[in-house]
């Protein structure tokens, strides 16, 4: 193997990896310390604004490439991921600060994203090739998203979004399920594991892996929900948002 062509191939945890790691839990941590000084501003308004359009500038065109002719693959190509979802959710939760859409950029963006993140499924070329640029941007703009809808605009998770992003997950699962048993597909993993290490080896066999998942998605995401409902008064949810 020509080492100068394996240098440029994405490795997990290789220097590309940890450094987008570090940048996203860099920006993180500087957008969450900001909120408690322009949340509920005008600054908050336009920030939002600007983060909704960054998100469609960057995935719309990667979502058109790949579904162009000369990039289509019925395997990869068609936006059934969670995390295809979870950018078009942080968007418009951003620009219209809806609580549905911020209920599912919540909890698909702090837990399903993050195994993305942790256990990276890109076998290409390393940055700043045009597949590395677009795997990782769909995943730290949604944890960006997730920091500035909570710190900035102060919405908060709720045990009725908790219930909603539960029935969408499972209902979006099972319709690409049936879809993945059409069309010979494996989206969203429902189907097989994938190729690459992931956090599903150690939750058994197909199908049993679901059902384990799922049980601990739903555990993960009530403990992202309980630190925020237990100091709401009896009134309810104190969400500066619209429902």
């Amino acid at each position: 193997m020509d080492p100068l062509v394996d240098q440029r191939s994405f490795v997990a945890y290789g220097p590309s990896h940890w450094a987008v790691l570090i940048l996203l839990t860099a920006v993180a941590v500087v957008l969450a310390w900001l909120g408690h000084r322009y949340g509920g501003t005008r600054t908050a308004l336009v920030v939002g604004r600007i983060l909704a359009v960054v998100l469609v500038i960057v995935h719309v065109p990667i979502l058109i490439y790949d579904l162009s002719p000369a990039r289509f693959d019925i395997q990869h190509s068609l936006p059934f991921h969670i995390s295809d979802l979870t950018w078009m959710t942080a968007a418009y939760g951003l620009w219209f600060r809806r609580q549905w859409a911020f209920a599912l950029t919540y909890y698909w963006g702090l837990t399903l994203v993050p195994q993305a993140i942790i256990t990276p499924t890109l076998t290409g070329p390393d940055f700043p090739s045009f597949d590395f640029i677009s795997f990782w941007g769909r995943y730290v703009l949604v944890v960006w998203a997730v920091v500035y809808l909570t710190w900035w605009v102060g919405m908060r998770p709720n045990w009725g979004s908790f219930a909603f992003a539960a029935a969408v997950t499972v209902g979006w699962g099972l319709l690409v399920l049936s879809f993945n048993a059409a069309a010979g597909t494996n989206y969203m993993f429902l189907n097989g594991k994938p190729d690459n290490p992931s956090l599903l080896d150690i939750m058994g066999e197909w199908p049993w892996y679901l059902g384990v998942a799922l049980a601990i998605g739903l555990v993960a995401w009530a403990l992202l929900t309980w630190p925020w409902t237990r100091h709401q008064d009896k009134n309810g949810d104190r969400t500066a948002t619209r429902q």
